[in-house]
């Protein structure tokens, strides 16, 4: 979408090409397998409902550095996504047979998914991660560079005080050297002055 950030657009693709793959999955190949190929393809459907929970939330985590008006127009497709997700895994469980215990099917359908993870499940949330912390960090950075700033301001308009200051003591002294220059000319006109009464 333009106008967004391109870690959030990032983001978006992940999700719809996992969306897209367990949709396949879930409603064209789970009913046609049996034994350990369900199995296995059951397992595969876990990790990537985990991976597109963690996408989401990365997604949400990136919607906060948005722009108000972006956030406001993003909000409806937010909860969108997170409403496909729960149909996702609603039809996992019906489909699979994977979850059979009526607590661990809970579990799978509430808000912290707890799903196997594999080697490759876990380098996707590392990569995840790995974003965050960079957002992070920049949000250090950021934060870093405005407490110079303002340092940097205060700084100044103390070394500006300090002029204004001098420059009021040159002055001060300036007024003070002219005055005792007048008062010099006026002696000396007194002292020609007496002298030539004196001569006279």
């Amino acid at each position: 979408m333009s106008g967004v950030s391109e870690l959030f657009d990032s983001y978006e693709q992940e999700y719809l090409v996992l969306r897209n793959s367990l949709g396949v999955k879930i409603d064209t190949q789970l009913p046609t397998l049996r034994g350990e190929e369900r199995k296995a393809l059951g397992r595969a459907s876990e990790r990537e409902l985990e991976e597109i929970d963690e996408i989401v939330k990365q997604m949400e985590i990136e919607l906060h550095n948005l722009p108000q008006t972006l956030r406001s127009r993003l909000h409806g497709k937010m909860r969108t996504y997170k409403a496909e997700i729960t149909q996702l895994k609603k039809q996992f469980v019906c489909r699979s047979g994977v979850v059979s215990d009526s607590g661990e099917r809970d579990e799978l359908l509430g808000d912290h998914t707890v799903l196997a993870l594999d080697s490759a499940s876990m380098d996707q949330r590392s990569r995840l991660l790995s974003g965050t912390d960079r957002l992070q960090d920049s949000s250090r950075r950021l934060q870093d560079s405005h407490r110079l700033a303002l340092e940097t301001e205060s700084l100044g308009v103390g070394i500006l005080s300090d002029l204004r200051s001098q420059r009021e003591q040159i002055q001060h002294t300036r007024d003070t050297l002219f005055e005792a220059d007048s008062s010099i000319d006026r002696a000396t006109r007194t002292l020609k002055s007496m002298t030539r009464r004196y001569a006279a």
